[in-house]
């Protein structure tokens, strides 16, 4: 769970029109934070962005999904 903090400042970046990006970014530097502080392991600094993105993504920032192979398979499927 994000700290209030956290989620303040996030939606102080959507107040002021600030992209997805930067609103999840508070969320990015609180997971590198504790990834530091040892409070859990991820084990490279990517696995910290990946759950930081997610908890910004459950917080309500409109994230894109993830870029890459796998996140692009879904789509252009005829439905």
């Amino acid at each position: 769970m994000p700290s209030k903090a956290v989620l303040e400042r996030a939606r102080r970046d959507k107040r002021r029109g600030r992209a997805p990006s930067t609103q999840a970014g508070e969320f990015v530097r609180e997971e590198i934070h504790h990834v530091r502080e040892g409070k859990h392991g991820a084990r490279s600094p990517e696995q910290a962005i990946a759950i930081g993105l997610s908890k910004a993504r459950r917080a309500g920032v409109r994230v894109p999904p993830p870029g890459g192979r796998r996140g692009r398979r879904g789509r252009n499927r005829g439905s």
